[in-house]
């Protein structure tokens, strides 16, 4: 049995693990787009490295688009085989996966008016709506802790990763020759106290452990203190100066953390009566399929739940579908704010917003996760004094405010604690992914001290015998 890592590798993006067995049956783990890479990123995500139609089985973590944005590329390249994910993973999907085939093809319809003017190449996107309903189809549902046999020889069961809605720890149990490996997948990890759903719970023991390690070199702040810093920001921002502040978010979990600590900013009447808007249909449909799941709340959300029955709505809120409710936005004069997808602010009107607002003093731009470096978040969070927005240079007058303990990436303390339940001498190998190589460098020496063995950093394209 074999291992090649094709995403994910020395970077947060692109999740993408392909297990070989020695009867010939491959399966995928995760099938993520790589994103905030340029030119790079764009060439990565066409080429998937391995022939689709010979994979058997496609294993999903959870939902997030550099977890599953590439499943309806996958499918369209010739892969037919089932796709198992948790029923909200599913959920989540039916909504991102042609959301994100519609933003693609609505991106490169902008991106080719200019190219048409120009005389250039017109571009195609990844793939269209038709495609992403297609993969639907194959969808296949295992709740957790539920052991379901892919085979005789292949043993599936999910349990919690508490990233966010339905994300889980992928633990296989493929027996050859009569020996069975307990390989575990942690997917991305949660945050041990997270802030809507509940926390991680610990996984069944394993032989190979695959982990991520995102903030492997960090520690949060306290979420009461992330709370404070909001209020500040938007105080600063929206009374002082009168302006606009920008919060690029990702649709599914990160928009709805926010939503929900304006919300109790404003049941406790300290939130500034100022508009506050959720421009995504995508993040609105999302927090419908939140409020449908309320069972997966944690227990400080239910027992705020008991006085605010909706932790994702007030009277100043308002959720925007429409494209043309959306454009109005660029026209308020009046200070709001905005909280838009996608979280690295490479796609989807997050973008439009930024290119309205970045060049004017009394606008912030609120960065509240991580952003691949090269991405335009990534960009305006390293302090760029200029970025290019659909190829227009822009001159970054606004401020550029960052609060990462919104994340629901646990800091290095929060993952080894998740990981403590495992026996640490038993893991044969580990292999660090989801993080940038300093970063992970850093981790390993952290994983070391806390016992772990035969720590691997691949590369994209490594192969590994298990």
């Amino acid at each position: 049995m074999k291992i090649t890592f094709f995403g994910a590798a020395r970077t947060v993006t692109g999740s993408k693990h392909l297990i070989e067995t020695t009867d010939g049956k491959r399966i995928l783990l995760d099938c993520g787009l790589f994103q905030g890479l340029g030119d790079e990123g764009h060439a990565l995500n066409r080429d998937l490295g391995f022939n689709a139609s010979e994979v058997d089985y496609l294993v999903l973590s959870h939902a997030h688009i550099d977890h599953a944005g590439l499943i309806p590329l996958l499918v369209k390249q010739g892969f037919n085989g089932p796709i198992f994910c948790t029923p909200a993973t599913e959920d989540l999907c039916r909504l991102m996966l042609e959301d994100s085939a519609y933003i693609q093809e609505s991106d490169i319809r902008y991106i080719n008016k200019r190219r048409r003017h120009q005389g250039r190449e017109l571009l195609q996107p990844l793939y269209s709506v038709k495609d992403a309903e297609q993969s639907l189809k194959l969808f296949v549902k295992v709740p957790y802790r539920v052991a379901h046999s892919i085979t005789e020889d292949i043993v599936l069961r999910f349990t919690d990763a508490g990233h966010i809605l339905g994300s889980a720890v992928v633990n296989l149990e493929i027996t050859e020759n009569g020996i069975t490996r307990r390989i575990a997948f942690s997917g991305d990890i949660g945050r041990s106290h997270p802030n809507l759903i509940r926390e991680p719970e610990p996984f069944p023991q394993c032989d190979v452990l695959i982990t991520e390690s995102t903030y492997g070199d960090k520690l949060h702040e306290e979420p009461t203190e992330s709370v404070e810093q909001l209020l500040r920001i938007v105080e600063e921002t929206c009374v002082k100066k009168q302006g606009k502040l920008i919060i690029p978010a990702f649709s599914v979990g990160r928009t709805q953390e926010i939503v929900y600590a304006l919300d109790r900013l404003e049941n406790e009447g300290r939130l500034p009566r100022i508009p506050v808007f959720v421009d995504s249909p995508l993040s609105t449909n999302a927090t419908d399929i939140m409020r449908d799941n309320s069972d997966c709340f944690n227990d400080q959300v239910k027992e705020y739940m008991k006085t605010d029955a909706d932790p994702f709505g007030f009277n100043k809120l308002t959720y925007i579908k429409e494209a043309s409710q959306s454009k109005r936005l660029n026209n308020l004069k009046e200070p709001c704010i905005i909280i838009s997808a996608s979280g690295m602010a490479e796609a989807g009107r997050i973008k439009h917003h930024i290119a309205n607002t970045i060049g004017k003093s009394e606008n912030t731009i609120l960065i509240v996760g991580h952003c691949e470096p090269q991405s335009l978040g990534g960009r305006l969070t390293e302090g760029a004094t200029e970025v290019k927005i659909f190829g227009e240079t822009h001159q970054v007058n606004a401020r550029v405010e960052v609060l990462g303990s919104f994340s629901a990436h646990g800091d290095y303390k929060e993952m080894l604690e998740f990981l403590s339940c495992q026996e640490a001498s038993v893991i044969e190998r580990v292999f660090l992914v989801h993080g940038e190589y300093e970063t992970q460098l850093k981790y390993k020496l952290r994983m070391q001290q806390a016992g772990f063995r035969n720590i691997e950093i691949p590369e994209r394209g490594n192969t590994f015998e298990l």
